[in-house]
């Protein structure tokens, strides 16, 4: 998914000028509260871990601190991500359209976002009015807490409008605004009886979001609100109390530590150091240039645990690289795309987190996992590329001296994934405290490069940020998944599993399929919060493993990374390198086989142990 590419001439009028200049300030304004409320995160959770270890003590009301920083981090963040890659827009059926069809879209995925607006203001004020209580570890109001996504509604608003008319666009945004606002008062006073339940309404206002291109997580939160027009039994104020209660985790700082590690390691050089020790390996091999960069996605998922982020690295650092080699770009792009899959298995993998928090699965036995899983589907990606790729101008093979330097060049980004892996495997840390352990190693080497201030806070801020979209992704799916709760939809999808194969190989197999048709039209994350608590019980039922099935259906939704419609991390190669993103998807066909060889083969070992 990617943002729309507006293409609108350069604002000319007074309005225009003004209102960009607004939006600028408003978007430096946040950019800098995320980073700051980032490093505020860091510095408690650090503290946390120094007084156990040092004073064994502790620090009072930490988590509970943590959470509501985090909360408020999400909300900060949310109007920043409406015109950017983080809005993760599904936007080819949009560019199909002639230019009538995609300005109604336009107009339709706008609606969806001032609803979203609307509803987190209004119903963040409702719980602000009524709701009573203070914390007992932190001595502050509960309802700060769901202010925060109140305010953060008001700044979707706000950004959302400046961006219009700095684009010429006022006159449909006042369009869109009217018809939000139209449906936003209309749901509360009209009602329509309809036999389907709330949760399947939901679930088709959602996908009409998608294909008009709304930001995936307003489809969500606006199909939520809609759906009460046709039973739903959540009101205004248990959306807003269902989504932050569902950001509520501790698990779930990890992930801004993690990508706050990653973009660290970026910049401080370290991850150039991972490609040269890679080059030295496999470089002189048959593709030796595309066997380095899958190499190099192996190495790097112990550091970044994101594959967005490796997507991005690899279409800036190896792309260009292999197309002076000779590969065809749209080829190039394609491996790429293929080969950053791993940093969502290999540890530390953002993934296996959401799965842990919507699951309770042990963190520590999925990053074990997500190792062996990794490897496979590693194995097979360099059979793929090596069957496919004509290219044999490899560098000379290094000699034992060139190795080694370039082995105790990337020590430093091994020691982060040794940190992470055996900190959680071993109870020394928890989750959240060794992504913050990796957060402030990675810092360190970027002090001892001696990177500048403002290429640190760079890397804070955006870090920052796409940790607020993926979160706001993670609570905008809370109240979706209660209503499928509500509906008892597991137990239809239940009895649809093991119709179509009894025992556990056909519990696995119609799982695997339903999970690779959700992967075609729903992000990752959506879909693990989505699915997991309703096929894991099926999979355990069945006698599988919960630990290897949590793995193999992390594996299947990251091959939907690369499947169309949605296809994230094909839009982000596609991003970087302005190659269609039709093309890379006709040309990753070879590898997007390779993995789901992979996949059959982690679902067999799962029946045999």
């Amino acid at each position: 998914m990617s943002a729309l590419d507006i293409t609108a001439p350069a604002p000319v009028s007074g309005a225009a000028r003004h209102a960009a200049r607004l939006l600028r300030w408003l978007e430096n304004g946040l950019g800098a509260i995320c980073a700051l409320l980032l490093a505020v995160l860091l510095v408690v959770v650090l503290a946390t871990v120094l007084l156990r270890y040092v004073f064994s003590t502790g620090l009072l009301g930490a988590e509970d601190a943590g959470i509501w920083l985090h909360v408020a981090l999400i909300a900060a963040g949310a109007p920043l991500a409406i015109n950017s890659a983080l809005a993760m827009r599904l936007d080819i059926f949009v560019r199909r359209l002639p230019a009538a069809g995609q300005t109604v879209a336009e107009v339709a995925a706008d609606v969806f976002s001032v609803l979203t607006g609307l509803v987190l203001l209004f119903g963040g004020a409702t719980i602000v009015a009524k709701l009573g209580g203070i914390s007992p570890s932190l001595g502050l109001p509960e309802w700060i807490r769901f202010g925060f996504l109140g305010a953060g509604g008001a700044l979707v608003l706000l950004a959302l409008a400046l961006s219009r008319i700095a684009e010429g666009r006022s006159v449909r945004f006042l369009l869109s605004a009217i018809i939000g606002a139209t449906l936003y008062l209309a749901a509360t006073r009209l009602s329509f009886d309809v036999s389907w339940p709330p949760s399947l309404v939901l679930g088709i206002i959602a996908a009409i979001g998608l294909i008009v291109a709304a930001p995936l997580p307003h489809a969500f939160l606006a199909a939520s609100y809609i759906a009460i027009l046709f039973g739903s039994s959540l009101p205004e104020a248990a959306i807003v109390s269902s989504t932050v209660t569902g950001l509520s985790k501790f698990l779930l700082l990890a992930i801004p530590f993690f990508l706050l590690a990653g973009g660290f390691l970026t910049i401080s050089g370290v991850a150039g150091q991972i490609v040269r020790f890679a080059a030295a390996l496999v470089g002189h091999r048959r593709a030796g240039l595309g066997q380095t960069a899958l190499l190099t996605s192996v190495l790097f998922s112990g550091a970044s645990g994101s594959s967005v982020a490796n997507a991005a690295f690899g279409a800036a650092t190896f792309q260009p690289e292999l197309v002076k080699r000779g590969y065809p770009p749209a080829q190039a792009g394609a491996i790429i795309a293929a080969t950053s899959v791993l940093d969502n298995v290999i540890p530390p993998s953002i993934a296996f987190l959401i799965l842990a928090a919507a699951t309770n699965l042990s963190v520590g036995a999925l990053l074990v996992g997500g190792f062996f899983a990794g490897g496979v589907m590693a194995v097979c990606l360099a059979v793929a590329i090596h069957l496919t790729v004509r290219e044999n101008t490899a560098q000379p093979r290094a000699d034992t001296t060139e190795r080694w330097r370039s082995a105790i060049g990337a020590i430093p980004a091994f020691g982060l994934g040794v940190l992470v892996v055996v900190g959680i495997r071993f109870g020394v840390v928890t989750t959240t405290e060794a992504a913050a352990l990796a957060a402030i190693y990675a810092l360190l080497l970027g002090i001892f490069a001696r990177l500048r201030a403002a290429s640190l806070y760079e890397a804070t801020r955006q870090a920052a940020v796409e940790a607020s979209a993926i979160g706001l992704l993670i609570g905008s799916a809370a109240p979706f998944a209660f209503l499928l709760a509500v509906d008892d939809i597991s137990g239809l999808v239940s009895s649809i599993a093991t119709s179509l194969g009894a025992g556990a190989l056909g519990v696995l197999v119609s799982i695997n399929l339903i999970l690779l048709v959700v992967g075609l039209v729903l992000d990752i994350g959506a879909a693990i919060l989505l699915f997991s608590p309703i096929f894991l019980p099926i999979a355990v039922a069945a006698g599988i493993d919960p630990i290897h099935f949590g793995v193999i259906l992390v594996v299947n939704l990251m091959i939907g990374g690369l499947t169309p419609p949605v296809g994230m991390l094909v839009y982000v190669v596609s991003g970087v390198t302005r190659i269609p993103a039709p093309t890379l998807f006709r040309a990753i066909l070879p590898y997007l086989a390779a993995l789901l060889v992979s996949l059959a083969i982690l679902s067999a070992w799962a029946l045999l142990f």
